[in-house]
């Protein structure tokens, strides 16, 4: 049963943002490696900027895009500015992802079957 009460449709669209900022956050491949980073454990600011050597700044712009997304957490300690991960929007975004691989499970176990059908037509003749 599909429900289509204004709440669902409300509940749904903050979904989809949440979506759309986490897509856009993991489609940089600085954010993602800085996301491995804080998988390991808590980081700084110059700790994440440190592989890229890149500044304090533009660190913190990109951690800025992930805290937008829901996917970091910023603390700040005085003049410390800690990064934790916050799995919580991954696991949304795994979970949409996941709807989709049923149909390219099937569509590829469909495929296989016709391949495994063609060569055994060939093996005959």
């Amino acid at each position: 049963m599909v429900d289509c009460s204004p709440r669902a449709a409300i509940l749904n669209h903050m979904v989809e943002q949440n979506l759309d900022a986490v897509f856009h956050a993991l489609a940089d491949p600085t954010r993602r490696a800085m996301l491995g980073q804080l998988a390991e454990r808590e980081r700084t600011i110059g700790e994440l900027a440190t592989p890229f050597h890149m500044s304090f700044a533009g660190a913190s712009k990109h951690v800025r895009v992930l805290e937008n997304a829901g996917l970091v957490k910023r603390t700040v300690r005085g003049r410390t500015h800690l990064c934790r991960l916050e799995a919580a929007r991954l696991a949304e975004a795994d979970a949409w992802l996941r709807r989709y691989e049923r149909f390219w499970s099937d569509n590829l176990d469909r495929l296989e079957a016709l391949l495994r059908a063609e060569d055994a037509a060939k093996g005959r003749k």
